[in-house]
């Protein structure tokens, strides 16, 4: 079967009829629950196969909004409005502390890998986040941490490039092109803070929305015979320009490592179903978009905002090895 794209509102295909275990997909409704899930929609091929929760409800997206942001500054890339390349000095950024001459030579790539070496405090950061290695201990380009002063300062970066606020960008050249249902510029508010010039640019979107995002990307970017973002972008975006041992990050996407090693060696039931390379847009809390090029699947997740044990957290990755087992071409199915 072809893949398609959906005119209007997504098309809903019989997942039983389409080869799907209802069972195990069921049991996947049960986890998200357990979880803590608001909503959930499952694209294989362009339609709808399942989905749980209020379609319509506008959740905020919390770091989802970094791969989101990644795909309008690629747009521009191609524009030629953006150039990696360019310092944070020719492009005069700067922040409440100043930034030595050494910051200032980070490039705008080095932000979209989190590889800018600049630790100065940022807006919306974790406790976790906070602990960062001493000022100057880090050349730019030499070591990769996940850094909101970085991401925010790269919608600064956008926003001065383009002369439109990030989230007028994502309307007009993502939401338009692909029909997003729900998504408007006003679901974007900025929070600001003594610590740092550059905001953070929150957004709330549906599960629905964001299941069409994740679909463009594992299009390659095309929507129908229209090229929205960049074919090359997408590819390096998601190819792992960094990589720890357990987790591969590309322009802001979580992706698996530099040879296709999974994303995590722990132990786990459910990730066995899951392909070799896949990469996912991930946000606190449980927000997600899971693409799995292999498969044609995009998993689309939204949950309540509450801290979760690790064990409450498996859940999550319950809900979505299920979904995927649900599936899987496997040999010995009966």
């Amino acid at each position: 079967m072809d893949r398609t794209f959906p005119d209007g509102a997504w098309e809903f295909r019989n997942a039983e009829a389409g080869g799907w275990r209802i069972d195990l997909l069921e049991r996947a409704r049960q986890a998200a629950i357990e979880f803590g899930t608001i909503s959930a929609t499952v694209i294989h091929r362009g339609a709808v196969v399942a989905s749980g929760g209020p379609q319509d409800q506008k959740v905020l997206i919390r770091s989802i909004r970094k791969s989101v942001l990644s795909a309008v500054i690629g747009i521009e890339v191609g524009r030629g409005r953006i150039r990696l390349g360019d310092t944070l000095e020719i492009l005069g950024i700067d922040d409440v502390e100043g930034l030595s001459h050494a910051e200032r030579q980070a490039t705008v790539r080095h932000l979209l890998q989190a590889r800018s070496g600049i630790y100065h405090p940022a807006i919306a950061e974790s406790a976790a986040m906070k602990a960062k290695p001493p000022r100057g201990s880090k050349a730019p380009g030499s070591h990769w941490l996940y850094n909101n002063w970085d991401f925010n300062a790269l919608g600064t970066i956008y926003e001065a490039a383009t002369g439109q606020s990030v989230f007028e960008g994502v309307y007009l050249d993502l939401a338009e092109p692909i029909g997003m249902q729900d998504f408007a510029a006003s679901d974007g508010a900025y929070r600001r803070g003594a610590e740092s010039i550059h905001p953070a640019y929150h957004m709330r979107m549906t599960s629905r929305d964001m299941a069409r995002f994740g679909w463009l990307y594992l299009n390659n970017g095309r929507w129908r015979d229209r090229q929205v973002v960049p074919g090359g972008w997408v590819r390096d975006s998601v190819h792992a320009h960094s990589f720890d041992g357990q987790s591969g990050y590309g322009y802001m996407w979580w992706t698996t490592g530099h040879e296709g090693e999974a994303q995590h060696t722990k132990p786990n039931e459910f990730r066995r179903f899951l392909p070799a390379f896949r990469y996912f847009a991930h946000g606190h809390y449980g927000q997600m978009i899971a693409v799995m090029p292999e498969r044609e699947i995009v998993i689309a997740h939204l949950a309540q905002s509450v801290e979760r044990t690790p064990e409450q957290f498996r859940k999550l990755w319950e809900f979505v090895g299920l979904v995927m087992e649900a599936q899987a071409e496997l040999p010995d199915r009966p």
